[in-house]
């Protein structure tokens, strides 16, 4: 379940491996003979058809996709694979005002090519990339591509004026399995989504479904949006996706997805996202690093249809380390990086302190579930270690269709509560009891910060801060609290919570849980935490 994305696509970003625009049919060596294939191929197309497609697809055998690459592709190892761009001179949709199309190279760990077609005026068509797309950074490796015939590539990216207006920069990127990544204005690229999660920490190996053809909808001139349809295959499902992305501050991307299903599955995850966190300010032991803070997201964010709003903060656990979080049809969920201060990074090259949030806002009703959280120990950044999803409590059966549509927001911290609610800012733990006390495993003492901005709001001033006092609601399954206590900061601006905790069982997490209230009704989000368990 380890993924090693988080660091290659922001190595690759970094190096120019430029992305986008997966191909369809054989890539020819001539530019005139690219134009004649493409013409001759342009067929019809509507989102409708390719649902139906999809759904007769799910009643064949599913068929594992096997490399079509030529030796000189499938040849190529990560040093030469590194050095290749994508050649901006070279970019599709020169001709629309707003989005560009690039692609990534084939070979190296890529090599199941990609289908992708353009979609104009109702009618789609293959794009067609050559090695004259490419800059390979090498004489030798030029030569030895010039006359390869590219039979697909491996993903694609669209570029859009997103920061900086005329120019343009990397809006999303697709690349491997079903996995995708956006970014909002000011960001850099962090946590990713997948199409869908099959069997994630099930107990049985997890399934990863891939996307296997993409439809591009060329947008017409002066369009702030671009549509991109997929489709999904798997030895368990197939689908058929639509993504509005529409860029700004939040890039907004409207999903619709419908699923047909080939057996049955016992966990299943809509809207997955999947993060790195290696450590923060609540669980850096063991870390020698000069970084105060390192991780892609620092929590999981949730929204109730009740109005309430919950903060489970991320760790780096000593083992699997899995939460439910039910709920009937949230009114949205999503991993955040709440901390944008790079004092708490001091991290110039990897800027944490930039990386994107993603909020996923439900639409329609999704019915009875549960979010679930996957915390996997880690030791080193480099691996994509937290999983988000939705999961039904229905259980998926062979022959069954699923529909579902949804939004992702990607940038800085979205889905706000519309209540005021103090956020939580910071959660630290450490030995329970005082400095004297002795150290045990049987025990535990959690700091928890509420920024008291919002409560300041409603005209109180310091002293009456201190005075109005909230009260601490909280519990702790298979624990005890054993002293709880909160006081307001006025130096830092924030209530801090204490608690010092207790458990029988070293093999039983405890789930704990506070909210501070005015004795009637929340004015802080509602604290999540597991105390993991130990073998």
């Amino acid at each position: 379940m380890l993924n090693q994305r988080s660091s290659f696509l922001s190595n690759i970003a970094v190096l120019g491996v430029i992305c986008s625009s997966v191909g369809l049919g054989a890539f020819a060596s001539s530019s005139v003979a690219a134009a004649s294939e493409s013409s001759q191929s342009q067929v019809s197309f509507t989102f409708g058809a390719l649902v139906a497609k999809m759904k007769a697809q799910a009643q064949d055998a599913y068929v594992e996709p096997t490399s079509e690459l030529p030796e000189a592709l499938a040849a190529l190892k990560y040093d030469g694979y590194r050095k290749i761009g994508y050649k901006r001179d070279r970019s599709k949709w020169k001709d629309t005002e707003n989005f560009r199309v690039h692609a990534f190279h084939p070979g190296w760990l890529f090599k199941n090519p990609l289908k992708i077609h353009e979609v104009s005026e109702g009618a789609a068509q293959p794009f067609v990339f050559e090695a004259a797309d490419f800059d390979y950074q090498d004489a030798e490796l030029t030569a030895s591509l010039s006359d390869v015939s590219f039979p697909g590539v491996a993903g694609f990216r669209l570029l859009n004026p997103l920061n900086v207006e005329g120019r343009m920069d990397e809006l999303v990127a697709f690349l491997g399995a079903s996995y995708f990544r956006a970014l909002g204005a000011g960001n850099v690229y962090g946590l990713s989504a997948r199409a869908l999660a099959i069997d994630t920490a099930s107990g049985k190996p997890e399934e990863f479904p891939n996307f296997t053809a993409f439809y591009l909808g060329k947008p017409v001139d002066g369009s702030d949006k671009v549509t991109v349809w997929a489709e999904l295959d798997s030895p368990s499902v197939t689908g058929a996706y639509q993504f509005v992305f529409k860029p700004g501050q939040q890039t907004e991307v409207d999903v619709t997805a419908h699923l047909f299903f080939r057996s049955d599955v016992e966990r299943l995850g809509i809207a997955p996202l999947t993060s790195m966190y290696l450590y923060g300010e609540n669980d850096r032991v063991g870390f020698d690093d000069f970084r105060p803070e390192v991780h892609d997201s620092d929590g999981l964010k949730l929204r109730f249809a009740n109005g309430k709003t919950a903060w489970r903060p991320l760790s780096n656990p000593d083992n699997l380390q899995l939460s439910f979080i039910g709920a009937r049809s949230p009114v949205g969920f999503g991993l955040m990086q709440r901390d944008k201060d790079l004092e708490n990074y001091q991290d110039l090259e990897a800027r944490y302190d930039k990386r994107p949030s993603l909020w996923i806002e439900p639409l329609g009703d999704w019915g009875s579930g549960a979010v679930m959280l996957a915390e996997i120990p880690t030791d080193q950044e480099i691996n994509d270690n937290v999983v988000a999803f939705w999961s039904p409590n229905e259980a998926v059966k062979a022959g069954d269709e699923l529909s579902f549509h949804y939004k992702m927001y990607w940038g800085d911290e979205v889905g706000r509560s519309e209540q005021m609610l103090m956020p939580v800012v910071q959660t630290r733990s450490g030995k329970a009891g005082h400095s004297a006390s002795e150290e045990s495993s049987l025990t535990r003492k959690f700091v928890v910060d509420f920024d008291a901005e919002l409560f300041a709001e409603s005209g109180l001033d310091g002293e009456q801060l201190v005075r109005a006092k909230p009260f601490i609601e909280n519990t702790a399954l298979n624990g005890t609290v054993n002293f709880a206590d909160v006081r307001y900061i006025e130096e830092l601006g924030v209530y801090r919570v204490f608690l010092d905790v207790s458990r029988d069982d070293l093999e039983v997490p405890v789930e704990l849980r506070l909210q501070l209230t005015d004795g009637e009704k929340a004015v802080s989000e509602e604290w999540l935490y597991q105390w993991g368990w130990s073998s």
